[in-house]
Formats: structure tokens, C-alpha cells, sequence
């Protein structure tokens, strides 16, 4: 038996969909994965929430100007507001105070720094997590 009477065989027992059904099926397909993409685009989670700025991990960035002219060293817990790198005890990295990791640290095992030397004296090296770093 040749190959043709092999297909012909299969299209005899096989009967496709006219190809007016056909083009409505993808028709329909396409619709609903627009309709489900625009749906996705529309949806945004901060709507829900409102924006909250905490201000006591940001004390760093607006007392710039006032960490800057302190020359005493840092290698001891010292108040957050006056620092800008801040690293555990038991650490080896040091973090932006608002970097996701600096977050996870307990207030009594932090170690606050002025300056990226400062911390890099004591031991650490910069979080690859914290941009900027």
C-alpha cells in the first residue's frame, strides 16, 4: 500500500471542522487571551494600599549633611538617625538602613557606620542585595 491510500484512509475516518467553524473557534480564543491580558494590565496591587514613608529608616539620607561632618568612628551600636550603613554582630555585610535585609535584623545585633570605609574597616563587605552598593 502507497502512502496516499495510507492519507486518504485517515481523512476518510477523520472529519474536520468546516473552516468557517474553525476560524470562529480562533476568534474566540483570541478574545478571551485579550480580554484576560487587558484584565491583567488593569489590575494594580498599590491600589489597594496606601504609600507609607517610614521615616526612622530614611533618618540617614535627610541628616546627610550632618553625618558627613562626623569624623568619630562607628564601630559601636549608636543611634540610627546619625548613621547610614548599618551591619549585624554577627554579620558580615553591611546594608542601606532601607534595604529589604537590614530590615530583618534585631535592633539590639545592629551596628550603625557613617561611611562605607568605616564598615569595610570593621570587616564587612556591601550587601549585593542593596542597590547602590
Amino acid at each position: 500500500m502507497s502512502i496516499t491510500k495510507y492519507i486518504n484512509q485517515i481523512k476518510s475516518r477523520v472529519s474536520f471542522p468546516p473552516k468557517k467553524d474553525l476560524i470562529m473557534v480562533l476568534i474566540i480564543i483570541c478574545v478571551g487571551m485579550a480580554s484576560f491580558g487587558l484584565g491583567m494590565l488593569a489590575h494594580t496591587p498599590l491600589q489597594d494600599s496606601p504609600v507609607i514613608i517610614d521615616k526612622s529608616a530614611l533618618g540617614a539620607v535627610y541628616e546627610a549633611s550632618e553625618v558627613a561632618t562626623d569624623k568619630t568612628p562607628a564601630t559601636s551600636v549608636s543611634e540610627p538617625g546619625t548613621k547610614q550603613f548599618v551591619a549585624s554582630k554577627s554579620g558580615t555585610r553591611y546594608h542601606y538602613p532601607w534595604c529589604p535585609s537590614a530590615s530583618q535584623i534585631k535592633e539590639e545585633n545592629k551596628i550603625w557606620f557613617s561611611t562605607k570605609e568605616e564598615a569595610e574597616r570593621a570587616g564587612y563587605s556591601p550587601a549585593k542585595n542593596c542597590p547602590g552598593l
